[in-house]
């Protein structure tokens, strides 16, 4: 396994490197202790958190998912799927929705008005800080942060995946 230390580092782009990788580390840590802040405020599990993301993820990409994709995603089996969902509904934050008049089969999982004010209000300053500091960069400088950025979530995600899966054999 590869290590980045700064004691190794020589010169300005190891440092940079170095600071880059330190403050995603407490970015990740704080954005944790955050959104453990929102589930215990509003009683959500931690599967119930990591689906109200992937739904409200999904929805802000014009792409909203299904039951299966959902179930998918964060790796549940149908019947572990099927009670986050319906707790979800039942508190508010979710509906299911029909709204593909070529296909009824279809079923989409949408934020509900009164999810979206729950989580405005909790989220909302953290929305105006987080658009303060992109308002700082021009427009080929948020170019770069949002490949760099991307990568950074693939690249976790992945590795997510892998724990899940569990050790390689050998």
């Amino acid at each position: 396994m590869s290590e980045f230390r700064p004691a190794r580092a020589a010169g300005r782009h190891s440092r940079v490197r170095w600071s880059i990788i330190d403050a995603l580390r407490r970015y990740g840590s704080d954005a944790g202790g955050v959104g453990q802040a929102f589930a215990e405020l509003v009683r959500l599990k931690p599967a119930d958190l990591r689906a109200l993301v992937a739904i409200m993820s999904a929805e802000g990409n014009d792409a909203p998912l299904t039951a299966g994709q959902l179930r998918a995603q964060l790796g549940l089996s149908s019947g572990g799927a099927s009670l986050v969902i319906d707790r979800l509904e039942q508190a508010g934050h979710i509906r299911r929705a029909r709204d593909q008049p070529a296909d009824n089969r279809i079923v989409h999982l949408r934020y509900t008005d009164q999810g979206r004010a729950t989580g405005l209000a909790f989220f909302g300053s953290l929305g105006e800080r987080a658009n303060a500091v992109l308002d700082q960069f021009g427009d080929d400088e948020l170019a770069v942060i949002d490949r760099f950025i991307t990568a950074m979530a693939d690249s976790v995600h992945e590795h997510v995946a892998e724990l899940d899966r569990g050790p390689r054999p050998g």
